[in-house]
């Protein structure tokens, strides 16, 4: 059986009730973890601290937790947390979301098939109370070329959903700094080095929303972080001028421009199904 990492991140705005689920969902795979690295960005809080103790005591020879000093941010954070992981095939995670049993069977079929590919990921569902109870899906596309295409659009994955091969992670700059985009940014230098990507097109994770959602996708920071990418990838000649500036005044009106309400209704209509 292909051993894996999980690769996690938590910090003292989550909730322990949410970050043992979400552990859970992992454990419980029906293709088990041979270990779940859990970066603790910078100090959390007691209850946290109890949920992090329960799984070092139930799960000794597989879970482990990465403790540092003050708050670095998730980019960071998951690039000192992917040093950590023993084994080249690591599968992303967040600490508020539930994975579905056979998330990693799937991931792992794909990668037995494909020697060549370098990541996977797959569509997401998204719920505010209930993970039974879907308001939104986030479907992205399957194939490298049309994964690549996206891209110059779109971030084309579900970072929670991912799994990919730490090699082409680390050869790519691996997980870096980038406001509200780290993902992004990671998936398009990627590409840069010519990694083979792909999508299951099925659903791997039930994605925790809220309303604040859609505030936290605009304002003048979100917009920069995004018409950075799109300055980085017009450097790079990923995009021409047209399809830039198409991009930049797509997320001026939408990050700038619209209240949170609207955008929230602009999302659901156009970015979500």
């Amino acid at each position: 059986m292909i051993k894996y990492s999980v690769l996690m991140s938590v910090y003292k705005n989550d909730k322990g009730q949410y970050l043992e689920e979400a552990i859970n969902s992992m454990v419980q795979q029906t293709v088990k973890p041979a270990e779940i690295i859990l970066v603790e960005d910078g100090p959390l809080t007691t209850e946290l601290y109890e949920v992090i103790d329960k799984f070092k005591n139930n799960y000794p020879e597989i879970f482990r937790a990465i403790p540092l000093e003050k708050n670095v941010g998730l980019g960071k954070a998951l690039n000192i947390g992917l040093e950590y992981c023993r084994y080249d095939l690591v599968a992303r995670m967040d600490s508020d979301d539930i994975s579905v049993g056979n998330r990693i069977e799937t991931q792992l079929a794909y990668f037995e098939k494909n020697q060549s590919l370098d990541i996977i990921g797959g569509d997401i569902e998204e719920f505010i109370t209930s993970p039974n109870h879907t308001v939104s899906q986030r479907r992205v596309p399957c194939g490298d070329k049309e994964i690549k295409e996206y891209m110059k659009i779109r971030c084309p994955f579900n970072h929670m959903s991912v799994m990919f091969k730490k090699r082409a992670v680390i050869n790519s700059g691996n997980y870096q700094h980038w406001h509200y985009n780290e993902d992004y940014y990671l998936w398009i230098r990627m590409m840069e080095h010519g990694c083979v990507m792909a999508n299951t097109g099925t659903v791997l994770v039930k994605v925790r929303v809220g309303k604040e959602m859609y505030s936290r996708r605009g304002g003048d920071q979100y917009f920069q972080s995004e018409k950075g990418l799109q300055d980085y990838m017009l450097r790079r000649n990923i995009i021409s001028i047209p399809v830039y500036l198409k991009n930049v005044a797509l997320r001026f009106v939408v990050q700038k421009l619209l209240t949170p309400s609207i955008r929230g209704y602009i999302f659901k209509k156009f970015a979500r199904s």
